[in-house]
C-alpha cells in the first residue's frame, strides 16, 4: 500500500509518501506563505526526489479538518483534483486525531489545540490504549480555552498539549490548569503528514475511504461570513 499524505489545515503544509512500513518522505514547512503557494511545489519536489510514479499509489490522504477554512479547502482542493485525475480514492483523516497521533506512546491525556479565533480552540482527548491504538476520550470540537481546561481538569489525569493554539494560550493554560500538564517539544508539536499518512493506512484496511468526488472538508463550525449572513437575515 501506497499513499501520499496533504495536511494544510493550520498554519503548517506538510507533505508525506508513505508505505505500510516505511515513511518514505515527508517535506514540511511552518513559514509565512500561503498554503496556495507552498502545497504544489512541495509535492513536486518529493515527487522528483522519490522518483514516484504518481500511477502507483493507492490512495490520497487528507486532513479534512477541522482547521483553517482557507487552509482546509487548498488542502481539499489538491486531493480532489489528485483523486479525480488518477482515479483514486480519498481517505479521510479528523486534523486533530493525526495531531494526537504525534505524541505515540505517552501515558498522557493528549489535549491537541488549534486556534479557531475568539478565545476558541479546535480540539479532542486522546490516548493511548493497551495495544498501543489511538483511542478517542471525547471527539473533535470547538469550544473556549477555559471550559476546555476545566474540563481536562475534571479528568485529574497528566496532559500533554499540542498545536499552534499553544503559544497563543500557553499563560492562559499554566495560570488555569490544576493537574500536571506539559507542552509536547518543537518536533512534535505541529501537524505531521506522517502522522497523517500513519493514521490514513489502518483506516483503508478498514475501508474507510470516499471517492474523490464525495469528498469535502470538515469545517465543524460555520465560517465568520456564514454567522454574520445568519445574524443579520
Amino acid at each position: 500500500m501506497k499513499i501520499i499524505a496533504i495536511d494544510s489545515s493550520g498554519l503548517v503544509a506538510t507533505v508525506a509518501i508513505a508505505t505500510e512500513d516505511t515513511l518514505v518522505a515527508e517535506y514540511t514547512v511552518n513559514f509565512k506563505k500561503t498554503h496556495s503557494q507552498t502545497l504544489l511545489p512541495m509535492l513536486d519536489e518529493i515527487k522528483k526526489m522519490t522518483e514516484l510514479d504518481l500511477g502507483s499509489i493507492d490512495a490520497v490522504a487528507i486532513a479534512a479538518g477541522p482547521g483553517s477554512f482557507t487552509g482546509l479547502r487548498i488542502g481539499s482542493a489538491t486531493a480532489k483534483g489528485l483523486g479525480l485525475a488518477l482515479d483514486k480514492p480519498i481517505i479521510e483523516v479528523c486534523t486533530v486525531d493525526a495531531l494526537a497521533m504525534n505524541m505515540w506512546g505517552t501515558d498522557d491525556l493528549i489535549c491537541p489545540i488549534m486556534d479557531a479565533r475568539r478565545d476558541q480552540v479546535y480540539t479532542g482527548f486522546y490516548e493511548f490504549d493497551v495495544n498501543d491504538e489511538l483511542s478517542v476520550i471525547h471527539e473533535r470540537f470547538a469550544e473556549d480555552i477555559s471550559t476546555v481546561v476545566k474540563m481536562l481538569n475534571e479528568t485529574g489525569r497528566r496532559v500533554v498539549f499540542l498545536g499552534d493554539a499553544v503559544p497563543v494560550y500557553k499563560d492562559r493554560i499554566e495560570t488555569e490548569m490544576t493537574v500536571p500538564y506539559r507542552f509536547a517539544p518543537i518536533h512534535m508539536n505541529r501537524q505531521r503528514a506522517g502522522a497523517l499518512a500513519f493514521l490514513a493506512m489502518r483506516y483503508m484496511r478498514e475501508g474507510r475511504t470516499v471517492t474523490a468526488a464525495d469528498h469535502k472538508p470538515d469545517y465543524l463550525r460555520p465560517s465568520q461570513a456564514e454567522r454574520e449572513r445568519n445574524s443579520n437575515p
